[in-house]
C-alpha cells in the first residue's frame, strides 16, 4: 500500500512538471518574423534571458535604442539577447517599412540585436500572439496589462516564464532594469 501511495505521488508530480513545462516554453512556439521577412518563432532563444521591447522609432522614447544596444552588448555573452518589435500603435510614431526601421536603428543607434517585422502590441483583434502572450492574465498573471505606449519591455527567464515587466520611463539602464537582468542571467 505504501508503494502505490509513492508511485501515485511520483506520477502526480511528473504530471505537474510535464505541463507546467510546456506552458513555460509556449512563448517559445509562438510565430514570429524577422524583419527581414523571414517567418519563424523564438525557439531558437530558448535557455537564454531575453528582453523583449516594442519600440518605435519617432518617439520621445526612441534614444533608449541606445541603452537597449549598450545591454545587448554588455550581457550577450552570459545569455542576454534584446529582442525589438517595431509597432505604430500610438500616434503613428513607426510609420516606416521593415527596410526603413532597421536602416534607422543601424545608422543612428547601431542596432545589432534581433528586430523584427513591424506588429500590433495593443489588444484588440490585430494583437500580435506574442502580445496577446505577454499581457495575458492566463499566460501572464503577475505582469498581465495593455502595452501602455511604446517601449514597454519584458524581460523573460531562461525557462520561458515572464520574471519582470517595465514601462517606457524605465530607461534600460536604471539599476532596477540591471539587477533583473543580472539576477535572471544568474538563474541557470
Amino acid at each position: 500500500m505504501k508503494n502505490i501511495g509513492v508511485l501515485i505521488l511520483a506520477m502526480a508530480f511528473a504530471l505537474v512538471n510535464t505541463s507546467g513545462g510546456e506552458e513555460m516554453a509556449a512563448i517559445y512556439k509562438i510565430p514570429v518574423t524577422t524583419i527581414q521577412g523571414e517567418e519563424t518563432t523564438l525557439q531558437q532563444y530558448a535557455g537564454k534571458v531575453l528582453f523583449i521591447v516594442n519600440v518605435a522609432s519617432k518617439c520621445g522614447f526612441t534614444g533608449q535604442y541606445e541603452g537597449l544596444q549598450a545591454l545587448y552588448e554588455q550581457y550577450t555573452e552570459q545569455g542576454l539577447v534584446v529582442l525589438g518589435f517595431p509597432a505604430n500603435d500610438f500616434l503613428g510614431q513607426e510609420p516606416g517599412n521593415e527596410e526603413e526601421i532597421m536602416e534607422f536603428c543601424t545608422l543612428n543607434y547601431g542596432v545589432a540585436f534581433p528586430m523584427f517585422s513591424k506588429i500590433t502590441v495593443k489588444e484588440g483583434e490585430d494583437q500580435h500572439p506574442l502580445y496577446q502572450w505577454l499581457t495575458g492574465k492566463d499566460t501572464n498573471p503577475v505582469f498581465a496589462g495593455k502595452i501602455t505606449w511604446n517601449f514597454n519591455k519584458f524581460l523573460i527567464g531562461r525557462d520561458g516564464r515572464v520574471l519582470a515587466r517595465f514601462g517606457s520611463r524605465d530607461q534600460p539602464q536604471d539599476p532596477k532594469v540591471i539587477d533583473a537582468i543580472v539576477s535572471a542571467l544568474s538563474d541557470k
